[in-house]
């Protein structure tokens, strides 16, 4: 392996969910970094006393994807999901708060644009596996929203077509 150098002139962008982490830097002073955390923090609230939680979207999120770009049914992704929130707790959340700058990659129609998404991928998850529970919650919630079925209203380069398609980036 060759390691990388640079130079006064160079700029190092790295990207990931794992970037902010300082062990993959660990050369590289705090003082020479701008870091950027982009995440989806939900911002609706279904009434007064009740909000979204920013993790029931951002499974939805990846669930769609999961499907879509990954061959990966309902049931696979939402038995991952404990695996991956304890992993995001260990080593993403610890080190959010070391950026420089949060971005908000969540839209306020974002909910009515995944629920026509969402929907039949939840309901093919079968009675028999503990998955179908948390399945039907998710359905649950998704009737408080109003389906969206037009996607021109998105920018071509929100990171919400990553999970709905359309998007001008390449992944």
């Amino acid at each position: 392996d060759n390691p990388l150098q640079l130079d006064d002139r160079s700029i190092l962008i790295m990207e990931g969910i794992h970037s902010l982490n300082p062990r993959l830097t660990p050369s590289i002073p705090d003082t020479a970094k701008y870091r950027i955390y982009a995440s989806c923090f939900t911002s609706v609230a279904m009434d007064n006393t009740s909000r979204i939680h920013t993790t029931d979207n951002r499974l939805l999120r990846r669930m769609i994807r999961d499907y879509r770009h990954r061959g990966s049914d309902a049931v696979s992704t939402l038995a991952r999901w404990a695996s991956v929130r304890r992993g995001e707790e260990r080593h993403i959340f610890p080190y959010q708060e070391c950026a420089d700058v949060i971005f908000n990659s969540s839209l306020s129609y974002e909910l009515s644009i995944i629920k026509p998404i969402a929907e039949p991928i939840l309901r093919e998850v079968p009675d028999t596996v503990p998955e179908y529970d948390e399945a039907r919650r998710l359905l649950q919630f998704l009737d408080n929203f109003t389906p969206n079925y037009d996607l021109s209203n998105i920018p071509p380069t929100s990171i919400l077509r990553e999970f709905v398609g359309g998007s001008t980036f390449e992944y």
